[in-house]
């Protein structure tokens, strides 16, 4: 048995839970934030045999893609005002942060 724990952008994971639901994943969905944006993501858990983990990858990585979006950058209070830029800048977000974890024993109830 695996635990497969996903990071993804919140504008993915309608998506993503829909087809993992679709492909008989069950999954959980914790509400997170954090990363360099200090944005929402959504942290999927899913519980699977070793012989599916390649399919809930896959999943994953079709449903989660990465995109451009522009930042506006925090102003630096005290720092080096040298390397400051005042405009918006275009940074990648998206995509998923995936760890795949052994675990030995996964109930439902």
């Amino acid at each position: 048995m695996k635990l497969i724990m996903a990071v993804v952008q919140d504008q993915d994971s309608n998506r993503l839970s829909k087809v993992l639901v679709e492909n008989n994943f069950r999954a959980t969905k914790l509400a997170t934030t954090g990363g360099f944006l200090k944005s929402g993501n959504t942290t999927f858990m899913i519980g699977t045999e070793d012989s599916r983990v390649e399919r809930a990858l896959q999943i994953i990585k079709e449903n989660c893609r990465s995109r451009e979006q522009l930042v506006a950058p925090v102003s630096p209070m005290g720092g080096n005002a040298d390397s400051y830029v005042p405009y918006p800048v275009e940074v990648e977000v998206g995509g998923a942060t995936v760890f795949v974890l052994p675990i030995e024993q996964f109930l439902q109830f």
